[in-house]
C-alpha cells in the first residue's frame, strides 16, 4: 500500500494515511523500502516516488493477485 500510494509522488503524512500506518510504523516501513531500493525520496519536491526497481514489485504484486482471482482450487489435488 505504501508504494502503491506513492506512484505520482506523495508526502509522509498522505502515505501514512492511505496505508492505515501509524508515525513510526510508517518510519520503519520508508526505511525498509529505501534500503531495498523500492522507494527514493525526491528532496527538492519532498514527496517519496517508488524506484524503477519499486514499480516492477508492484506489477509482479498486482499480476499475483490476479492470478489468485481467477485460480479455481478445484483444479488442483489438495
Amino acid at each position: 500500500m505504501i508504494l502503491e500510494s506513492a506512484r505520482s509522488g506523495t508526502t509522509k503524512t498522505k502515505m501514512m494515511y492511505q496505508a492505515y500506518l501509524s508515525y513510526t510504523q510508517v518510519n520503519k516501513y520508508l526505511k525498509y523500502l529505501q534500503q531495498n531500493d523500492l522507494l527514493a525520496y525526491d528532496e527538492g519536491k519532498q514527496v517519496y516516488r517508488p524506484t524503477e526497481k519499486g514499480f516492477r514489485f508492484l506489477k509482479i504484486s498486482y499480476e499475483l493477485s490476479e492470478m489468485t482471482l481467477f485460480t479455481n482450487p478445484k483444479n488442483y489435488d489438495i
